[in-house]
């Protein structure tokens, strides 16, 4: 078991190995998914479009 004085220490060197992203990387990424989300929606859109046409289709034939 270790003591709170060295846990507090080994946080704070691994704290230190941390490197975050420089702004620039940051707004790429959120861009970039907000594009593929964007294009999900549209994709999911027209699929969901065309099997309630088909689905419609299929039933009206039963009518």
């Amino acid at each position: 078991m270790i003591s709170p004085v060295e846990y507090i220490r080994q946080i704070r060197r691994e704290a230190g190995k941390i490197t975050w992203p420089k702004r620039k990387e940051v707004v790429i990424t959120t861009i970039m998914v907000c594009i593929m989300a964007a294009l999900a929606a549209v994709f999911f859109l027209i699929v969901d479009q065309v099997l309630s046409y088909i689905i419609k289709l299929i039933l009206s034939l039963g009518a």
